[in-house]
Order: structure tokens, then C-alpha cells, then sequence
């Protein structure tokens, strides 16, 4: 009896060892102390509002197709879920919707989107199955046009952040985050203007995290040539910069490519293509590690969806953009 007492003592203790060891494995730096996001290259052409999820245990690819995408022939945009791993892709839903966002919470899955771009009315689409959707309208706000949206869940509420590009008085510059809140996903308050970030200059919101008080915004800036960056805040309404900006910026290893079944013509395109953007940046983390997807190209309708990892978990990489002083 003492030896099996032993022995399940050493085993406890080991184990103790084993989860102290992986809880603090140190998080991946650059040179320059910033978060290491490992470029992998380009999955994709003219794809770029994209959100990875985990749904299920498994990793989906949540993508708004446009009319312009090289392989859409229905003549409309629509809204797919792709498996990460076989690349096989679910029924198509929301037909005629855009700039969708997804996220999961509970074995659901929702998307948020606009019925037109620069619109004024956010719907939401909810499914346990990845194919069989219901449909709700948000809100609507007359005179407004909004785009993107990134939604999260807050203790017992939901936080949605949106873009919008007008009236002057709501968006100051173009383009700003504004934020509304429910705790049902169905009735909607809508944050006051001094909600934002930021009215004085572009900044295009397009990912919203939320870790131990702080909300965390990605967001793109027009800063020799277009760049991911992030800032925090406590309140949504005063921000606070990360002092490693930018997340990411253009470079060679946007243009290496890692998609296999691409045609000779894009392959050939994506070589020659103009590179003065890194966008559109979201991630889920599955297994200690991010997934991460963000579009390159020229902000001008010249576009690309890449892929990249972070090796360690969301919390290591939205705490390394701010370190303690």
C-alpha cells in the first residue's frame, strides 16, 4: 500500500510538472521583442474578409466570397465555411451579403454581415451545423454605412464592433470602430459616438479580442502603405497603442505559396501582383496555437488571402503586444 501511494504521488507530481512546464512555455518573439507571427504565404486570390474558427474541435475557414472571386460563377456573393484540413468546403448560405465575420460560442456558430456594403442595417446568422442557418436583423441605423464587424462575448454579454464610413459626424475620417452590446444577440444597444476608435484619421477596425479587462482592436492604418495594427482599451472609449506596432506589414513572405490547386494564371498573378498591404487580420487558436489569416495586396481591388501561425496561445499573443513596463 505505501509503494502504490508512492507511486500515484510521483505520478500526480510529474503531472503537476508537465502542465507547469506547458503553461509557462515562452511565448514566440522576433527580434525586436514583438509577437512572432510565422508567415506561411497565399491560400487564396481575391478573398479577404476571412475569420478562423474552432467549432466543434475542429478548424473552419470562414470566408465572404464576392462576385469577383476567381471561382464564383452564381453571379452573387455568398457566405462558406472551409475545413482547414481537408479544404472541403460547406453549403454556401447568405446569398447577397457582406464583409461577414464569424464567431462560435456554445457549439453555435454565428456570422455577423451587412445586406450591402456601406449599408445600414447588421444582420446575424446562427447554426449548430454549418448548414442549416436562421436569420435575424441587429439593428438598423438610418443614414449610416457600415462594413466590417468582428463580434465577442464578454462575461454575460456579447460586444459587437463595426465599421462605419458614414455621416461625418458619426465616423469623423473614415474609417472608424463603433460598438453596440446585447445579451441575447437579438436586442441591441448602440454604444454613443464617444464609443469609437478613432474619428481622426483612417483606421478600418476588423478584429475584436477581449482578455481580463481589456479590449483588444486590429485595425488597419494607412502608414507606409497599409499596416495591421492594435491598441487596447478598458472602456471602448480611451485606447491605448501598442508600443510594438505594427501586427503586420507588407512583406516578400506574403507572396510564397502554399495553395495547391491554384491555376497556372494566379500563380503567375500573385508573382507580379503589387504589394503595399497587410489587412484584415483574425486567428483562433486550437491545440496552444494561433492560426491566422490576413489578405495582402494594393488596396485597390488587387487582392490576396495568405496564412500564418502564432506559436502560443491567444493569451500570449494579445498580452505580448502590451509588456509590463
Amino acid at each position: 500500500m505505501y509503494k502504490n501511494q508512492i507511486i500515484i504521488a510521483f505520478t500526480l507530481l510529474l503531472g503537476a510538472t508537465t502542465f507547469f512546464a506547458c503553461s509557462t512555455k515562452q511565448a514566440p518573439t522576433d527580434a525586436e521583442g514583438r509577437p512572432l507571427v510565422e508567415k506561411l504565404g497565399t491560400i487564396d486570390c481575391d478573398l479577404v474578409e476571412t475569420t478562423p474558427v474552432v467549432f466543434k474541435g475542429k478548424v473552419y475557414r470562414f470566408e465572404y466570397v464576392r462576385t469577383g472571386y476567381w471561382n464564383n460563377h452564381t453571379g452573387d456573393s455568398y457566405f462558406r465555411f472551409i475545413d482547414h484540413e481537408t479544404e472541403e468546403p460547406t453549403a454556401s448560405f447568405a446569398k447577397g451579403f457582406h464583409f461577414g465575420s464569424a464567431f462560435v460560442v456554445d457549439d453555435t456558430a454565428y456570422v455577423t454581415a451587412v445586406d450591402q456594403g456601406d449599408g445600414e442595417r447588421i444582420f446575424i446568422f446562427a447554426s449548430h451545423d454549418l448548414e442549416n442557418w436562421e436569420q435575424w436583423m441587429a439593428f438598423q441605423l438610418p443614414g449610416f454605412g457600415m462594413f466590417n464587424t468582428s463580434l465577442t462575448k464578454v462575461d454575460n454579454k456579447f460586444v459587437l464592433m463595426f465599421e462605419v464610413g458614414q455621416p461625418e459626424k458619426e465616423a469623423g475620417k473614415p474609417f472608424t470602430a463603433r460598438f453596440a452590446t446585447s445579451t441575447d444577440l437579438k436586442n441591441w444597444e448602440i454604444l454613443p459616438s464617444e464609443y469609437n476608435y478613432t474619428m481622426d484619421r483612417y483606421t478600418a477596425p476588423h478584429c475584436l479580442r477581449y482578455l481580463d479587462g481589456y479590449y483588444y482592436d486590429f485595425y488597419l492604418e494607412e502608414n507606409h502603405g497599409y499596416e495591421m495594427r492594435v491598441v487596447r482599451s478598458k472602456d471602448l472609449k480611451n485606447w491605448e497603442a501598442s508600443p510594438l506596432n505594427p501586427v503586420l506589414k507588407a512583406s516578400a513572405a506574403d507572396k510564397q505559396v502554399v495553395a495547391k490547386n491554384l491555376p497556372d494564371s494566379l500563380v503567375q498573378r500573385i508573382a507580379t501582383a503589387e504589394n503595399c498591404n497587410n489587412s484584415d487580420i483574425d486567428f483562433c487558436e486550437l491545440n496552444g496555437k494561433l492560426v491566422v489569416n490576413y489578405s495582402w495586396g494594393n488596396q485597390r481591388g488587387i487582392e490576396f488571402l495568405a496564412e500564418a501561425v502564432y506559436n502560443g496561445t491567444q493569451e500570449q499573443f494579445l498580452r505580448g503586444w502590451f509588456p509590463e513596463k
